[in-house]
């Protein structure tokens, strides 16, 4: 919202010594948000005054352009001498002259200048070249209400200060004049002069007829009837001149009217054209197949929750959108009928939404208009209408349903509570009174009854926000939390921040993701139809149209960051998330409950809360592409792989205590020769591997993109205390062993069997080599083991290692059908 401090004065007795940024801090300090304040005009300088043409001729030049040559009284001994180009002016007119060494908005320069043969000593002035105005094809014609010499900057209100202010959804009523000079006259204690307190027309029954046929749509209607305006009247210059401050072009004068006023108290109107409208004026739902033209020129489908403005004919306007264009005025439009409403602000929004069609009246309804408000605003307009062009009231016609009167039960201690510093109770009363509420404070709880034009008020928390503003945000105390005796952080919590911090010094980067996917993310990962991972939650009003549910694997978001930066150079990405992701079920998630916000819920209320929401296991993911190591002197490098997936859910094994059974296994959106099973204790915890060729041509990932994703709810871990290992000081005792199996055979079942063979002597297992050619025969494969073999208490002779050595090899070779190689 816009407001011109000239503006705000009239409503407000701000001090004179008060300019435009000392207003915007005691605004911001009373909770609104003013983001700029802008100086039009303060650029001009030097003299521009008012003059009356005395004379001129028409003077056709050799390029066919038609000047005048005229003489012009500014207030001086003698009349200027003026070249001007317009012709839209006469003898006796007043105009605006800036004379030589005036500067004009925009930094435009002017002099004295020899031009079609004359010496232009000033330059009589446009709309445009003032400021006030986009006409810039004719003169500006001042009014007879001044005088040849007068200075036009006063007198046009040319220097000006304008707020441009924020409104937040919760303080609908600073969308106009009215609120934010009420907001003014609160924070400078000074009076506040009511545009809407004018006597209201009478309701004579005589205007034209209206009906509303759904009171759920709204609940206020008020038609006046306006006869005999003169079509050639103009928008005044002042009028025009506020209306370009607050950000809206002039039109006519009828528009500007409506426009005036909705921007002065807040409440929209519309005007139709009466000789348009065939039968009364009703307020409804659309039927189906319904279709308007409104005044966008764009033909729109209705929907059956639209609330419609229509006569006999059908649909003549959206209600409090846009009116429709077969009832639009025009210049020849004398006869009008003003409609003032009252409608229900989310039936607006809906509305506003679903056509996407924007307008300053849905901004205002949807956010909550004065219900009080339609006849005050409509007789001011009226009365505006009456005094600029000439017209009469004709009759006016109300229908309404009246609304129950809320009322707040407030104890007026709350506040200091709130706010932790003593307020009394006596300037607990006044704030209230400020913002308008009606107070009895007789006995306690006080009732308080907010003002209509505050729907946003309707708990004791609201009143205690209302009061503490007031008085000042400034006097909260500072006061630090004291942090309560507990138990610090939950084993979750811990599990987690090792997990985070194992994967950061194995190389990988977190990369959190917003939680919303889409039906194509879960098409591009190649998810069969019957997937549970394609039973996601869907939001009534998502961010994007494009990605409406909630994510139901970590995948999508990682993979999309691991696209982002490689699209950006960054050719080796290794990227991790923890995160929750939400899966539904199969059956429908019950209602939630609403519980009330002034007191604790119920146990069985959170239960019923706990309910209504979708399961939410935490999960953790990777994704790496690229080279794992870099070449360099040292090597020629290695890419990543489907093993370094793996690797990646071993570190989260080891971290949270529990052992990894990895098997291969085919699972979307995984290659199905490329991926594995990640099983602890016999569950099925998550997969790893190589991602599936389409998946990566369809997300445009580089080449042999790898993935992991475990659910850490599944996984489990041990939460008891670590124990300190013991170190032993005796020495190692190293044995190679070289085993050939089926290639089919997994070399986790193959280190299984060693581990379990060798018994408590065995330290370390890994596998270093592993070969396939002829030496092995076709289908099969070497595997070479380093066994590490150590005692805590002696050192072992050779006699204990080797037995070990055979020991495993035995429980290998009966496990796996492996052959020892060399032996």
């Amino acid at each position: 919202m816009r407001a011109p401090v000239s503006w705000l004065r009239e409503h407000a007795d701000i001090p004179p010594d008060v300019d435009g940024r000392a207003l915007a801090e005691r605004l911001i300090a009373a909770g609104l948000e003013v983001e700029t304040v802008e100086r039009p005009g303060h650029d001009i300088d030097g003299p521009l005054l008012v003059g009356r043409v005395q004379t001129y001729e028409d003077e056709v030049h050799s390029n066919g352009k038609t000047v005048r040559w005229c003489t012009v009284d500014v207030g001086e001994p003698a009349p200027r001498g003026i070249v001007c180009g317009a012709l839209n002016f006469a003898v006796g007119d007043l105009v605006v002259v800036a004379l030589p060494g005036a500067t004009l908005p925009g930094g435009f320069p002017i002099t004295a200048r020899t031009t079609y043969g004359h010496v232009s000593d000033g330059m009589i002035c446009s709309s445009r070249e003032l400021g006030v105005g986009d006409d810039h094809t004719g003169i500006l014609v001042l009014s007879a209400d001044a005088s040849p010499g007068d200075d036009a900057v006063a007198l046009l209100g040319l220097r000006d200060e304008v707020l441009d202010i924020a409104v937040t959804p919760d303080r609908g009523y600073c969308l106009s004049i009215r609120g934010i000079a009420r907001e003014a006259a609160t924070a400078f204690g000074v009076d506040f002069h009511d545009p809407a307190d004018v006597e209201a027309l009478p309701i004579d029954g005589a205007g034209h007829p209206g009906q509303i046929a759904d009171p759920t749509a709204a609940d206020r209607l008020v038609l006046r009837t306006v006869t005999g305006l003169d079509p050639g009247a103009q928008t005044p210059t002042w009028l025009q001149r506020r209306l370009l401050l607050c950000g809206m072009r002039p039109v006519s004068l009828a528009v500007d009217v409506t426009n005036y006023v909705m921007l002065e108290t807040g409440q929209p109107l519309h005007a139709f054209d009466r000789s348009r409208l065939t039968g009364p004026i009703v307020v409804r739902r659309a039927d189906p197949g319904e279709r308007l033209e409104t005044l966008d020129h764009v033909v729109r489908d209705l929907d059956r929750e639209d609330v419609l403005i229509t006569d006999d004919t059908g649909p003549v306007g959206l209600a409090g959108v846009m009116g429709g264009l077969t009832t639009e005025i025009d210049a020849a439009s004398t006869d009008l009928v003003l409609e003032a409403a009252h409608f229900g602000p989310i039936a607006v929004a809906r509305t506003s939404r679903r056509h996407k069609l924007t307008s300053e009246a849905a901004k205002r309804f949807e956010r909550g208009v004065d219900p009080e408000l339609a006849p005050y605003a409509s007789t001011r307009a009226v009365r505006l209408l009456e005094q600029l062009g000439g017209a009469e009231h004709a009759g006016s016609t109300e229908v309404r349903h009246p609304m129950a009167t809320h009322h707040v039960a407030l104890d007026p201690a709350r506040p200091s509570r709130t706010a932790g510093f003593d307020i009394p109770s006596e300037e607990v009363a006044r704030r209230l009174e400020q913002v308008g509420c009606v107070v009895e404070a007789a006995r306690e709880p006080w009732t308080v009854t907010p003002p209509p034009w505050r729907p946003d008020i309707v708990d004791p928390a609201d009143l205690d926000e209302e009061v503490i503003r007031l008085v000042g945000y400034d006097r909260i105390p500072s006061v630090l939390p004291q942090a309560p005796a507990g138990p610090g952080l939950s084993d979750r919590q811990r599990l987690r921040r090792r997990l985070g911090n194992a994967l950061a010094h194995a190389g990988y980067v977190e990369a959190p993701s917003y939680p919303f996917v889409g039906e194509a993310a879960l098409d591009a990962l190649m998810l069969p139809v019957d997937d549970d991972r394609r039973q996601a939650v869907r939001l009534a009003n998502p961010l994007s149209d494009e990605e409406p549910l909630l994510r139901t694997t970590l995948l999508p978001g990682l993979l999309a960051a691991l696209r982002r930066n490689v699209g950006r150079g960054t050719t080796d990405v290794a990227l991790f998330e923890v995160g929750s992701v939400y899966r539904p079920g199969p059956d429908p998630l019950p209602p939630a409950p609403r519980p009330p916000v002034d007191r604790r819920p119920t146990d069985d209320q959170v239960a019923a809360l706990d309910a209504a929401l979708p399961a939410q296991p935490e999960r953790v993911a990777v994704a790496l592409a690229g080279s794992i190591e870099q070449p360099g002197w040292w090597g020629p490098g290695r890419s990543a792989s489907w093993a370094d997936a793996v690797e990646a859910a071993r570190t989260v094994a080891r971290q949270a205590g529990v052992t990894l059974a990895v098997s291969a296994d085919a699972h979307a959106p995984w290659h199905p020769g490329r991926s594995a099973a990640l099983h602890v204790d016999g569950r099925l915890v998550g997969h790893a591997g190589e991602l599936h060729p389409r998946v990566v041509a369809d997300l445009g990932l580089p080449e042999r993109t790898s993935a992991m994703e475990l659910d850490l709810e599944l996984l489990g871990h041990d939460a008891s205390p670590v124990p300190a290992p013991r170190v032993s000081t005796y020495p190692v005792a190293t044995q190679d062993v070289a085993l050939v199996v089926d290639t089919g055979v997994p070399a986790a079942a193959v280190e299984q069997a060693l581990r379990d063979g060798a018994g408590e002597l065995l330290e370390s297992l890994r596998l270093f080599d592993l070969y396939r050619g002829e030496q092995v025969g076709e289908g099969r494969t070497s595997l070479a083991y380093a066994l590490r073999f150590r005692a805590p208490d002696r050192t072992l002779t050779v006699e204990e290692v080797t037995a070990a050595r055979e020991a495993a090899v035995a429980e290998a070779v009966r496990r796996t059908g492996a052959e020892q190689r060399g032996g």
